[in-house]
C-alpha cells in the first residue's frame, strides 16, 4: 500500500511515517494543501492521512476537491480542531475515518495511536476496495439465523448498538431506513475523537426520519430518538418504571481501552432491560462489546451481529459469533430489518 501523509509539523510527520514504515507501507509526506492536492492526483495513492491545519490551502479544501476528483480515495482526517464547523464538513464531505492528534512536542510518540491508526488505515482502504453492494450480496456461512433461534424473543423495549472502525459510514447507510414511528430508543456508541460526537450526531439527524441527538445527562430516553454517546463519556441507562429511563453520563470507570464503552453500555441495559433488552454489533476493531452483548444474551434478550462480509472490520462481531451469543449474522442492510422485526413495527396507514 503506498499512503500519502500531509502533516506541516516535521516531528509529528516523521513519528506517522516511522509507524507506517514500520508496517512495510511506502510513505510520501508533504507539508501543505496544495502539495497535497497536487500530489494525491498526480500519484496512485491507496490512502491519505489528511492533516486539517495546512498551510495555503486547508484540509478541508483538499478534502472536498479531493472527494470530487478522486471519490474512490480514502481519506483519514488527523485533527485537532475544535470548530464544529469543520468537523460538520469533514462528515458531510465524506472523510472516512479520523485520527485525532493527542501528541505534543514534548511527548512525541506514535505507539500512542499507532494500534489506532494502523487498523484505521488497513480498514479505510479496504472499506473503499470492495464496493458495498458486492461484498454484502457475498455468499457468508454465518449470513442466516443462527441454529435454534428463529423463534422471536419478547418484543424489546430497547436497542443498544456498539460499533466502531468504518461506523460513520455503516451508521448513515443503516439508520436512514429507520422509520419516523419506531416503537423503540436506540442507544449507541461510536468509537470516535473528543469533539466529533456531537456534529455527527447532527449529520445524522438531518439524514434520518428517527431524531438523532448526542446523549445529555439525565435525557430522557424516549421512543423513535436514536441517542449518540458522547465521546469520553461512559454511557448507562437508569430506569425507574416501564416508562420512565434516563441517561446517565460517567468517567468512571477509567481503565477501559475506550471510552465511551461499548460493554458498559450493553451491561447497563441488560441489567435494566433484563429479557426486553436487543443488542446489536457492528463493524470494528478488537472485542469491545463482547461482554456487554453476552450479558444481553443470558437475560434472553435479541441479539444481532453485522456479518463480516458487509463489515469494514470483523472485529467486535467476530468477537461475539466466536461466543456463540448471536442470535441473528446479518448484513449491514439488513439490520434495519431485523430491528422491524424483533418490535413488530407496522407501518401506520
Amino acid at each position: 500500500m503506498r499512503i500519502l501523509i500531509a502533516e506541516d509539523d516535521e516531528a509529528l510527520a516523521k513519528f506517522v511515517r516511522q509507524g507506517l514504515e514500520g508496517e512495510h507501507y511506502r510513505v510520501d509526506v508533504v507539508s501543505d494543501g496544495e502539495q497535497a492536492r497536487a500530489a494525491a492526483n498526480q500519484s496512485d495513492y491507496d490512502l491519505v492521512i489528511l492533516d486539517l491545519n495546512l498551510p495555503k490551502l486547508d484540509g478541508v479544501s483538499v478534502l472536498r476537491q479531493l472527494r470530487l476528483q478522486k471519490p474512490s480515495l480514502p481519506v483519514l482526517v488527523l485533527t485537532q480542531r475544535t470548530r464544529v464547523e469543520d468537523r460538520v464538513l469533514c462528515l458531510d464531505t465524506g472523510a472516512d475515518d479520523y485520527v485525532p492528534k493527542q501528541l505534543s512536542s514534548s511527548s512525541l510518540d506514535i505507539l500512542h495511536i499507532r494500534e489506532d491508526l494502523i487498523a484505521k488505515v488497513r480498514a479505510a482502504a479496504e472499506s473503499r476496495r470492495v464496493p458495498q453492494a458486492t461484498a454484502a450480496s457475498k455468499k457468508s456461512p454465518q449470513s442466516a439465523p443462527c441454529e435454534g433461534t428463529e423463534a422471536l424473543p419478547p418484543i424489546p423495549a430497547i436497542v443498544a448498538v456498539g460499533i466502531s472502525t468504518g461506523g460513520p459510514k455503516a451508521l448513515q447507510e443503516m439508520l436512514p431506513l429507520l422509520p419516523r414511528d419506531l416503537a423503540v430508543p436506540i442507544l449507541v456508541v461510536q468509537h470516535m475523537p473528543e469533539g466529533f460526537t456531537a456534529p455527527f450526531a447532527q449529520r445524522l439527524n438531518s439524514l434520518c426520519s428517527v431524531a438523532v441527538h448526542e446523549a445529555g445527562q439525565k435525557d430522557p430516553i424516549e421512543p423513535g430518538i436514536v441517542y449518540i454517546a458522547a465521546a469520553g463519556m461512559h454511557l448507562t441507562v437508569e430506569r425507574y418504571s416501564e416508562t420512565r429511563a434516563f441517561i446517565h453520563l460517567d468517567t468512571q470507570p477509567e481503565n477501559c481501552l475506550h471510552i465511551p464503552s461499548v460493554d458498559i453500555l450493553m451491561k447497563s441495559v441488560a441489567k435494566a432491560y433484563k429479557g426486553l433488552a436487543m443488542g446489536v454489533i457492528m463493524t470494528g476493531m478488537g472485542s469491545d462489546g463482547a461482554e456487554g452483548m453476552r450479558a444481553i444474551y443470558r437475560q434472553g434478550g435479541f441479539t444481532v451481529g453485522q456479518d463480516e462480509a458487509s463489515c469494514t472490520v470483523y472485529g467486535m462481531p467476530r468477537a461475539c459469533a466466536e461466543l456463540g451469543i448471536l442470535n441473528r449474522v446479518v448484513p449491514l442492510s439488513q439490520i434495519p430489518a431485523q430491528i422491524l422485526q424483533a418490535t413488530r413495527y407496522r407501518k401506520r396507514a
